[in-house]
């Protein structure tokens, strides 16, 4: 009998540790802020989780940080996001995957009185009362003037984005084309691809698209998966140093890459700032704070001459 009462009690423990867990930080006495990812199976995303968890602990506030397996599960996201509104939390922060899916769950939060701060990706809403992210559209038109500069600013390039639903994969894409179109008007972008942030599905797409195109002279990669992607066709198909591939975000695979010459510079957010700023603003928030709707978090260009520079590297993640 004894044994039989200790296992009850052991399982009725079990029970109420789950339960506190699955409250995710509401029975702490701290403000609950669910972080809402739109993946985590890459590195920049893991940069971000590290910035918005120093911003926890600088804040005193209790965090969770989560997001789909794939950058394409937006249904996933949605769920996710729902769950998160039945924890009853305190703020949400929200890299959105779809810059339109979630709106009704964030009409949702408003109606909760639930303050909503987004990160990285907007959403086409004025619920969330800011957005911490990179400025996309002049970061990726940096991106097609450096295209532009090392191909002699005329030929063919290509474009492979993550995706065409979220704002960074809009953006990205609309300011590299729009900026080769009014300043570059001899380069010729033959085609533009989605891979879904995944490495393996942008690798069959860009070595397609070197196939397609023998007189390639360049490529462009919108985040950590495509550029992955592109660096491995081109690797595959043993055009390295004829193709003259630029990415964004960074990585081990990325920096080594820049490194060797097989590509030949990126564009680098702020991940950590990112991660960090969202989590503070949504603080801010809590606090009765106005914020502004847009936290610039900035961007720089690197390449093989710059990449150990002093402020450059705290910015690369690997």
């Amino acid at each position: 009998m004894k044994t039989r009462k200790w296992f009850l009690v052991a399982v009725a423990l079990m029970i109420i540790a789950a339960l506190v867990v699955g409250c995710g930080g509401k029975d702490s006495g701290k403000p609950y802020i669910p972080v809402i990812s739109k993946g985590f199976q890459h590195q920049f995303w893991q940069a971000v989780r590290q910035g918005a968890e120093k911003a926890a602990a600088d804040y005193d506030v209790e965090i969770t940080f989560e997001g789909p397996e794939s950058e394409a599960m937006v249904d996933k996201q949605v769920e996710m996001f729902q769950t998160a509104l039945d924890k009853k939390p305190d703020a949400i922060c929200l890299a959105a995957l779809d810059s339109k899916a979630l709106i009704p769950l964030l009409e949702k939060a408003q109606e909760a009185g639930i303050p909503v701060i987004g990160f990285d990706s907007g959403v086409d809403s004025d619920i969330p009362l800011s957005t911490a992210a990179t400025d996309n559209i002049a970061a990726a038109a940096l991106a097609a003037d450096k295209m532009a500069e090392m191909i002699g600013d005329e030929g063919e390039v290509a474009v492979i984005v993550h995706d065409q639903t979220s704002r960074t994969g809009i953006d990205r894409r609309d300011g590299f084309v729009n900026r080769m179109k009014e300043a570059h008007p001899n380069v010729t972008i033959v085609d533009i691809q989605y891979g879904g942030g995944d490495h393996l599905k942008s690798t069959d797409l860009a070595k397609a698209i070197i196939q397609a195109h023998p007189n390639l002279k360049g490529f462009f990669g919108a985040n950590e998966g495509s550029i992955i992607g592109v660096l491995n066709a081109v690797a595959e198909l043993g055009k390295e140093g004829q193709i003259v591939v630029i990415g964004y975000d960074s990585g081990q695979q990325q920096m080594d890459a820049i490194r060797s010459g097989a590509e030949a510079g990126a564009i680098t957010q702020d991940p950590i700032g990112i991660g960090y700023k969202c989590v503070e603003a949504a603080v801010k928030a809590l606090k009765g704070e106005t914020l502004p709707k847009t936290i610039d978090t900035g961007f720089h260009w690197y390449d093989k001459t710059n990449i150990d520079d002093k402020d450059i590297a705290p910015l690369l993640y690997k």
